[in-house]
C-alpha cells in the first residue's frame, strides 16, 4: 500500500475581497475601428448583444464595443473579447504579482484508471468560493488529466508524478491545445482582481489490481464536471488489492482521511509535501 502526498490548504474566514462578477474590461484600441451606425437598434442586434454578454460574462458595454468592433460578427467578437481579457489579465496579473496567496482550492478529479489533485491559490477566502475561480481549478485539473492520460505507460505496477508551479503553468489547454493554463490564469486575474498562483499537482494512473482511494476535506461539487470535487484538503491513497471488496471505496476514503489528519502541510508554504511508501 501507498500513501501518496496529501496538498492540504489552510482555511481562514475573511472578510471582503473582491467582487464575485467580472470587472469592466479596460481595453486597448482595436486595431480596426468599424463604424456601425445605429445597427444596435434593431432587435436581431440586441439578441446579439444579449447573446454575447450570457457567453462571455463581460459587461454590455464591453459587448456592445466588441460586436461594434467586428461588424456584428458574434464569433469574432467573442474572440476579441477574449483577446483583450488577456491583454488585461497579463497587465493586472504583472501588478499583483508578489502579493500572498493563503486561500485556494484544491480539485480532484478521477477518470478511468487516472486520478489528479490539483492546488490553486488566490488571495481571499471570497474569491476561492467565486464561481469563476472554481471554474479555473477545474481547468487546472482537466489539463493535469491531459498530461497524465497523454503519458503512455506500460503499467504492470501504479505510476504517479508530479508537478511544480511552472511545469503545471506550461501545460496546453483550450481548443486544439495551443493556449495553455498559464494563459487561463491571466484571464481569472483579469476577472477578478486578485492575485492567484498555479501551486502544484499530483496524478496517478493505475492498472488492473490496484485502488486509488480519496478523501477531500470541505467538499464542494463542480457545477459543471460531475467527478471534479473541490476542497480545502485532499489525499490519495494507492491500495493493491486482491479481489474486490464491497467497502473498499470507503476504506479509501478513510485511509485518505488519516492521510490528510497525518500531514500538516499548509496552503502557501514552501518546499515539497512528504511522502510515504
Amino acid at each position: 500500500m501507498s500513501l501518496l502526498r496529501s496538498l492540504r490548504l489552510c482555511l481562514v474566514a475573511r472578510t471582503g475581497g473582491c467582487p464575485a462578477g467580472p470587472l469592466p474590461l479596460q481595453s486597448p484600441q482595436p486595431w480596426h475601428t468599424f463604424h456601425a451606425g445605429h445597427w444596435l437598434s434593431s432587435a436581431s442586434s440586441k439578441d446579439l448583444l444579449m447573446k454575447l454578454r450570457r457567453k462571455t460574462g463581460y459587461s454590455f458595454v464591453n459587448c456592445k464595443k466588441a460586436l461594434e468592433t467586428c461588424g456584428g460578427d458574434l464569433r469574432q467578437a467573442e474572440s476579441w473579447l477574449h483577446e483583450q481579457a488577456q491583454k488585461e489579465g497579463w497587465g493586472k496579473a504583472a501588478k499583483l504579482h508578489g502579493r500572498k496567496t493563503k486561500e485556494g482550492l484544491i480539485g480532484l478529479l478521477q477518470e478511468g484508471n487516472s486520478t489528479v489533485l490539483v492546488e490553486v491559490n488566490c488571495e481571499t477566502d471570497f474569491v476561492a468560493r467565486n464561481l469563476k475561480f472554481q471554474q479555473l481549478v477545474q481547468q487546472v485539473a482537466l489539463g493535469t488529466m491531459l498530461h497524465c492520460q497523454s503519458l503512455k505507460d506500460q503499467l504492470s505496477t501504479y505510476s504517479k508524478g508530479f508537478l511544480n508551479s511552472s511545469e503545471l503553468s506550461e501545460l496546453p489547454f483550450g481548443p486544439e491545445r495551443k493556449g495553455s493554463l498559464k494563459d487561463q490564469l491571466a484571464l481569472a486575474i483579469g476577472k477578478l482582481g486578485e492575485n492567484m498562483t498555479l501551486k502544484r499537482a499530483a496524478w496517478v494512473k493505475v492498472p488492473n489490481g490496484f485502488y486509488v482511494g480519496s478523501y477531500v476535506h470541505g467538499t464542494m461539487h463542480s457545477p459543471s464536471l460531475h467527478n471534479l470535487v473541490l476542497g480545502k484538503y485532499g489525499a490519495l491513497v494507492i491500495c493493491e488489492i486482491s479481489e474486490w471488496k464491497a467497502n473498499l471505496e470507503e476504506l479509501g476514503r478513510r485511509l485518505g482521511q488519516h492521510v490528510v489528519d497525518f500531514v500538516r502541510f499548509e496552503c502557501g508554504e514552501e518546499g515539497e509535501a512528504a511522502e510515504a511508501e
